[in-house]
């Protein structure tokens, strides 16, 4: 590791600390100047905090991670316009649980050497080969604890790594999933590379790991950062993923961030910061359902991913009657680990009242699984032993035919696909906003389809990831803002061939402002589920304006927020000071999205400024266009724009109204001109 003032001044802190009897951990990772310290005393902390040269203390904290159709959906074919040369030439660096390289996803068949800009490493690793596919590959594990099923590679043994991976960039590969999903699964790029930073094992992704990673990625060269790592909001600046992301937009380098998978509840999103892009989970227009014949002839339909063929009618039982000695009802009821008789569940298919993996069912002895409850609140799941989930009131049918049948039986069968013509639509797992730490930064940013997600896997690793799962496969399907996260890091991708000199703010407002928009009355949380709306990466490489942000910008931002000139010094590693900068608010980022949070039931008035800049090819004169509720008075000024190419203009947004407790009103302002419409989402809040 190369030595730099902070890793000398560390080393210093270390032996003082030395001493002590607790364990400790300080490190500081090169290019940056940021000190770890973990099993510290309170006081300990407050000593390191206050030294010349650290700028945070945190603790050392583990984090975890969080297509045959959905490509084809968001009307991204095959065939689409592409620049390869380009593509081909474009680096997306994955931070996860590594890839599993023989993939089929994976082979470099027609790739040429890698560009002459990747500066990265795939040497002295076993049991791990590169190609001109994946180009390079790291991991990442500093406090060299490794379990039995860790290997000590950037090989995956866990499939989540492989699955983003390939989603990504995979190559085109006919496939189906046990009959499922059949189609050809493939990457939003798939002539572009992939370089691998393993930090993510079976006890989860170290905040050391992932920083040091981040600082490997951007000096390797990659042009995208994908990462996939759910992590609790947070100051920045104690947060790995803000400051990775903060020194990667600095190089130009867009970090694309899941959102969280702690939804519906509002206030749960994830990966908050306004430099990176952060990405809801949205659904396809393919549903998977599982039907439930009962002995008395009815059949009832539940969802599931269900690949198990049906092996006949079997006695069917409610967990609350078939509890284990020692064990209350309430525990069987819900099938709890350990609560099941196996004597009394063996060879039956069992009835249980909450959601489950379905492992303690099956090491009971069961060949099935019903799980009753809330069906608008889950998506189609994968279980260990055949399982279907139903609503309430399909549950309570079942459950008083158990009830009144001496010999009760069912029979699950596979599961079957079906169209959903509501999609897309925000699935009830993604996190939601507001923002919890600042409110004026609206997230998530956009959303892309997440649900059901077909694509490369690790044959190292169960289908659900469990012991007791026998299934093998080289291709999975997944769900949550882990796979739509990589939707989005590939079309950031599709648009930067096309732009290869815009920043990563341009790239990511033109995702945003040319968004499909979406309907509130599937996804009643509107723009805190979905943000500016549903990716369309066609029209992001033609937007017309952009929302630009560099890195003064975001200092000013920082400033606002009160950060002081020696965090921000040793975060940009020059003599930024907030003194040179005007004071403004927090809301005026130029970001492509407007929020405010006001006060209950009191009248307010707040002005954003925002300015914009013409990528078309010509000159052109824009209007701008407001949809709004009558609860706003909105007024934009000046409400007509002309542009020379390549010119920026400013305007201001003026918003005055009143909004009860504990509500939201949203709206959209566009700029529109004879080709583009230019939209960005408007949010108030109390």
């Amino acid at each position: 590791m190369d030595i730099s003032p902070s890793l000398l001044h560390l080393n210093f802190l270390k032996k003082a600390l030395d001493s002590k009897s607790s364990p400790k951990i300080i490190y500081s990772y090169k290019n940056s100047f940021n000190a770890f310290v973990a099993l510290l005393t309170n006081d300990e902390v407050e000593k390191i905090s206050s030294m010349k040269g650290v700028i945070s203390v945190f603790p050392n904290k583990i984090n975890h991670v969080l297509t045959t159709r959905s490509w084809n959906f968001m009307k991204f074919s095959r065939m689409v316009k592409r620049e390869k040369t380009v593509e081909s030439n474009i680096i997306i660096g994955v931070l996860d649980t590594g890839i599993w390289p023989e993939s089929d996803s994976f082979k470099d068949i027609g790739f040429g050497p890698p560009p002459s800009k990747w500066k990265g490493s795939c040497e002295g690793l076993t049991n791990f080969t590169c190609n001109n596919k994946i180009i390079g590959a790291r991991y990442y594990k500093n406090n060299k604890v490794f379990k039995n099923n860790d290997i000590q590679s950037p090989r995956d043994t866990d499939g989540h790594g492989t699955h983003i991976a390939s989603i990504i960039a995979g190559g085109l590969v006919s496939t189906s999933f046990y009959g499922l999903a059949q189609g050809t699964a493939r990457g939003g790029v798939p002539s572009s590379r992939i370089a691998v930073y393993k930090v993510c094992w079976s006890t989860g992704c170290l905040h050391n790991d992932i920083m040091e990673a981040f600082d490997d990625a951007i000096y390797d060269g990659v042009d995208i950062i994908s990462c996939s790592i759910g992590i609790i909001p947070s100051e920045y600046f104690k947060n790995p993923i803000d400051i990775g992301s903060f020194h990667a937009m600095s190089k130009g380098i867009l970090t694309t961030m899941a959102g969280g998978n702690n939804g519906p509840r509002v206030g749960t999103i994830q990966n908050i910061s306004p430099w990176g892009l952060t990405v809801a989970s949205s659904s396809t227009d393919r549903k998977f359902f599982t039907n439930l014949k009962l002995g008395n002839g009815t059949t009832l339909k539940g969802i599931s991913v269900n690949t198990f063929d049906p092996n006949g009618f079997s006695p069917i039982v409610y967990g609350a009657n078939v509890q284990r000695r020692g064990f209350n009802v309430p525990s069987a009821r819900l099938c709890l680990p350990n609560s099941l008789d196996a004597g009394l569940v063996k060879g039956t298919i069992i009835f249980c009242d909450q959601l489950n993996s379905g492992e303690t069912a099956l090491l009971a002895g069961a060949v099935g699984m019903v799980i009753r409850g809330n069906i608008s609140l889950t998506n189609a799941r994968m279980f260990v032993l055949p399982t279907t989930f139903v609503d309430i009131k399909d549950g309570s049918i079942i459950l008083s035919y158990i009830k009144r049948t001496k010999n009760a039986t069912a029979s699950i069968m596979k599961s079957h696909e079906d169209a959903d013509m509501l999609a897309p639509y925000i699935t009830s797992t993604s996190s939601r906003g507001p923002n919890i730490i600042t409110s004026s930064i609206l997230k998530p940013d956009l959303s892309a389809p997440g649900d059901n997600i077909l694509a490369a896997w690790t044959v190292a690793s169960p289908l659900t990831n469990l012991k007791t799962d026998i299934r093998r496969s080289l291709f999975n399907m997944q769900s949550g803002t882990s796979m739509a996260c990589p939707h989005v890091s590939a079309a950031a991708a599709y648009v930067k061939s096309f732009n290869p000199s815009w920043s990563s703010s341009a790239i990511k407002s033109a995702l945003m402002t040319t968004a499909f928009t979406m309907s509130a009355r599937t996804t009643p949380e509107e723009e805190f589920g979905y943000g500016a709306g549903h990716i369309n990466p066609i029209a992001a490489i033609n937007p017309g304006l952009v929302y630009d942000v560099n890195q003064e910008d975001y200092i000013q931002f920082l400033c606002s927020l009160g950060f002081t000139n020696h965090q921000l010094q040793y975060l940009t590693g020059d003599n930024t000071t907030c003194i040179k900068f005007v004071k403004q608010y927090e809301w005026n980022l130029n970001m492509p999205s407007f929020c405010f949070r006001a006060l209950p039931f009191k009248m307010f008035q707040v002005k954003f400024l925002r300015k914009v800049t013409n990528v078309g090819l010509t000159s052109s004169t824009y209007d701008v266009k407001i949809d709004s509720s009558a609860k706003l008075k909105i007024q934009v000024s000046p409400d007509t724009l002309f542009f020379r190419v390549g010119q920026t203009k400013s305007f201001t947004v003026t918003i005055e109204g009143k909004i009860p407790k504990e509500t939201f009103v949203t709206a959209s302002l566009s700029w529109i001109d004879a080709t583009h419409k230019v939209r960005s989402p408007i949010v108030i809040y109390t």
